[in-house]
């Protein structure tokens, strides 16, 4: 078994060049501490013409290749190469992404578009005289590779398949009639295969059939056992934890690119060892927002999509309260309109407290990041959460609700706060918690002790390529004919 696997890690999402969440993330960071462990990691995403035209990727043209999904559908796509931070990436270009023209058309609606990229990745390895160890398949959009692979592809019997699940929530559901599409017998449609409640489901796919599948932190393994985080879907994930197959890695964060000490879009740098940038960035904040410029009064900080989810209800509940205690609030964010509607009448009632940004503005985001005192993530459910860990490495002290990757990455009192209880009520006491320590002589230290913390991406590659050897240990105890 290698000790350095090929990876082919699959994608629909790859910052900087399309991205809509933290898989996009992931997907550009991981790969490059794979490939800093000593593994052939090379990413695969679709040829979105963003991605294609971005003089980053340097994408060039390579062939155009057919690609048949079942014998009424054959298409041809075309095959295209850049590199990112030493990563080899393959985009898969055809008609069904043209549209792609910017990161909020990135996804469409349908099935189509994510056989015919599952099929052609598959078909690439093949063109490009590069066959991988282990397939590292991402979220439901790309559920059905290690289907095809076990089902269409004898010829790659040996390739193991690892399958990361980013959000259970998010699942891709269809009829029965995807099957003929992707060209795979109706027999699959089986609680034991792809059916799920009456539906083709692609994420239960990609779980059914991988070789290993893992979530985005520890505790969200487990979670995703129970009916209250499972999505109806906790009787499998508790069977592959049953038979070793179920596990959690925390994602981590690219820590130069997160770097206080020399981010572009600061006004002023910092580090542990020196924090008067940090003080200037607030200040500097408090403007670009229009709120007093008053050091002394404690800002928190929100940069998120605006749903119950992240616990958006949670701060509407407690927001009198927070401005009153006194404090100022900074939310920056998209997503559901009643939020929206709330955040705007909030802004326009409390004018000296509150500041609300409604777009996605990434340099802005990083000088929230910088520039406040507390950040707020009290999520109803939190797979893995990034924003978190970019809070602390700008010494901005989370305080979120004990769930997923926050519970795993945040401990009260050590490294920012934590509650329990899906309230506002326990919301607020834990920013009562948080403020008292502001005003005491250890804040300063907390802001240290934060700034400090290393949620970089090596420790977490590690445990992958633990993941990719257990994933070719069981691909090769259920394929006989594997050396």
């Amino acid at each position: 078994m290698p000790s350095s696997p090929k990876v082919a890690f699959v994608s629909v999402e790859v910052a900087p060049f399309a991205k809509v969440g933290g898989l996009a993330d992931v997907a550009c960071s991981l790969p490059v501490a794979l490939r800093e462990k000593g593994s052939d990691c090379r990413t695969f995403m679709p040829g979105y013409p963003l991605a294609l035209s971005d003089p980053r990727l340097g994408a060039k043209h390579l062939r155009d290749f057919r690609v048949e999904v079942h014998p009424g559908w054959h298409e041809w796509v075309s095959l295209h190469e850049g590199s990112y931070r030493g990563v080899p990436i393959y985009l898969i270009g055809s008609s069904h992404f043209e549209g792609a023209t910017s990161s909020d058309k990135i996804y469409t609606a349908g099935s189509a578009q994510y056989l015919l990229f599952s099929k052609a990745v598959i078909e690439a390895f093949s063109e490009l005289e590069w066959i991988p160890d282990v397939v590292h398949a991402n979220d439901w959009h790309t559920g059905f590779i290690p289907v095809m692979l076990r089902e269409q592809h004898p010829d790659h019997e040996g390739i193991a398949t690892v399958y990361t699940i980013h959000n259970l929530a998010y699942q891709g559901e269809f009829g029965i009639e995807v099957l003929d599409e992707a060209g795979l017998p109706r027999c699959l449609f089986n609680m034991h295969q792809v059916e799920a409640y009456g539906a083709v489901n692609f994420l239960k796919s990609g779980c059914a059939y991988a070789d290993q599948v893992n979530t985005v932190s520890p505790t969200y393994a487990r979670e995703i056992q129970t009916p209250q985080y499972g999505c109806r879907l906790e009787g499998l994930m508790a069977h592959l934890n049953q038979f070793g197959r179920l596990s959690g890695i925390l994602n981590g964060i690219d820590q130069d690119e997160w770097n206080p000490a020399e981010d572009y879009a600061l006004p002023a740098h910092f580090s542990p060892a020196s924090l008067e940038g940090k003080a200037t960035c607030k200040l500097e904040l408090l403007k670009e927002v229009g709120l007093p410029t008053d050091a002394s009064i404690p800002t928190f900080g929100v940069v998120s999509r605006l749903s119950n989810q992240k616990g958006m209800d949670l701060i509407l509940g407690c927001v009198d309260a927070l401005l009153d205690s006194p404090a100022n609030l900074i939310i920056q964010g998209l997503g559901d309109p009643w939020l929206d509607d709330q955040f705007r009448l909030l802004a326009k009632k409390r004018p000296d407290r509150f500041a609300f940004v409604p777009l996605f503005d990434a340099d802005r985001a990083q000088r929230i990041y910088a520039g406040c005192d507390f950040f707020l993530m009290p999520s109803a459910f939190e797979p893995c959460g990034l924003g978190q860990m970019i809070a602390l490495r700008y010494g901005t002290v989370p305080i979120v609700r004990r769930t997923g990757g926050l519970a795993d990455s945040i401990i009260e009192g050590e490294n920012g706060f934590v509650f329990e209880d899906q309230t506002a009520g326990a919301l607020m006491q834990c920013i009562e918690r948080a403020l008292a320590q502001f005003s005491s002589p250890s804040w300063q230290s907390l802001v240290v002790h934060c700034l400090n913390e290393d949620f970089g991406w090596s420790k977490s590659a590690d445990a992958y390529l633990g993941l990719y050897d257990r994933a070719l240990h069981h691909r090769r105890a259920h394929s006989p004919s594997v050396v």
